[in-house]
């Protein structure tokens, strides 16, 4: 791989391994330790999500149209200050409010953080965006593996540890990152005839839509493990650091699995069927979750979850980069994180509501049938594509 690639991965692994000190916890925290319903941390989750849907979308737009080296700065700056503050005071006003603002400075960074994986590696195809999300999931076994048994302590602890390694990643930034300006593809739309090309890749934005309305269900269904299921687990006995071992779990075996993830993605090459098939396992995880009473049920559903997520997660930004038009990039990829962040934003607030008012058992069902429609818009996706083509 290119130098500022593995840079990027690094650079991935350290923030991660902060943010999974905290994010696995945030509904036990405020759930048991804060005194709140699931319903109200859900929307707490949810307004952090929202601020990272406009991080999304603000860093995506600043990466094609300024300097990525700044604007990755400014919010790793903006999620720094936020999570030294929150260190010192996690009431539920400064939680939330704090919350929030790591949620804006973060998302403004992965947008640039994927996109620039894309620039900066434009032969290495789904492999460059595969790398930072292998990073993304070292950085979640890392801080998985420490996060609950620290918290087990202490949740002060984990609060700390969160802003320690957010610094870190700051520092990393500040000083490795500047010449990635220099390399990155910065084709920009400054003729008239770009600004068509432009506007004749409607149908590519359409396309994009189309995908990544399969991915909010993905990401909907799949934030319930860090909300309703958390709390679940919770309230069947199950120890808080073993329920932070099942992501520890998560992150480690997407890692170890990629010799066998190069293996199944060479001799089946397409993204589309990446999804198909990567979404049936992901049923078949929540099937098994839905009847888990144990730890051993849990972690075997967790294994399952991770061989599904494997396979969806990188084919949507591959797809995505593919559709691109020149100079929107970092738009596009801006689009896709911003997708997964609405579905987290959602799934919280809709699995805490149907939880507090019916039963998790529900909210299985519901997650299940939901899960049918990533096969629905794949297809339409794919028409969508074919008649793009016979107009061109």
């Amino acid at each position: 791989m290119p130098r500022y690639i593995w840079l990027l991965v690094i650079a991935t692994v350290i923030n991660v391994t902060g943010g999974s000190f905290l994010w696995p916890l945030n509904t036990i925290y405020m759930h048991n330790e804060l005194g709140k319903s699931l319903a109200f941390a859900g929307f707490i989750l949810m307004f952090n999500q929202g601020a990272s849907i406009v991080g999304n979308l603000l860093g995506g737009a600043l990466y094609d149209k300024y300097s990525a080296y700044k604007t990755i700065l400014a919010g790793t700056f903006l999620a720094m200050i936020a999570s030294v503050i929150l260190a010192f005071n996690h009431g539920i006003v400064a939680y939330s409010i704090l919350l929030i603002i790591i949620g804006f400075g973060n998302g403004i960074t992965w947008p640039i953080m994927f996109a620039m994986a894309g620039s900066l590696w434009p032969d290495g195809g789904r492999r460059a965006f595969n790398a930072v999300y292998v990073a993304q999931n070292l950085g979640v076994a890392l801080g998985a593996s420490f996060g609950g048994y620290v918290a087990s302590f202490s949740f002060d602890y984990i609060f700390i540890a969160n802003a320690l390694v957010f610094i870190l990643f700051f520092l990393l930034v500040l000083f490795t990152f500047k010449g990635m300006d220099q390399s990155k593809d910065r084709q920009m739309h400054t003729s008239v005839l770009e600004q068509r090309a432009k506007i004749h890749n409607k149908t590519a934005f359409i396309s994009l839509l189309i995908l990544c309305s399969g991915f909010l269900v993905v990401w909907i269904a799949y934030s319930q493990w860090q909300s309703t299921i958390a709390s679940h687990t919770q309230s069947i006995g199950i120890p808080l650091e073993q329920y932070s071992s099942l992501w520890a779990i998560n992150g480690f075996l997407i890692v170890l699995a990629q010799p066998l993830v190069k293996w199944f993605t060479d001799r089946i090459t397409s993204p589309k069927q990446h999804i198909h098939i990567g979404t049936c396992i992901l049923i078949i995880s929540f099937t098994i979750a839905m009847f888990a009473e144990n730890f051993t049920m849990f972690a075997v559903a967790m294994v399952i979850l991770t061989i599904g997520e494997v396979l969806v997660w990188p084919a949507i930004p591959t797809l995505a980069n593919k559709l691109s038009p020149k100079g929107r990039s970092g738009f596009y990829q801006g689009i896709v994180n911003s997708i997964a962040a609405l579905g987290r934003m959602i799934g919280p607030v809709l699995g805490g509501f149907i939880v507090d008012f019916y039963n998790i058992q529900l909210l299985f069902i519901i997650v299940i049938v939901l899960l049918f429609i990533p096969f629905i818009t794949t297809k339409f996706f794919e028409k969508d594509n074919q008649m793009k083509r016979q107009t061109m």
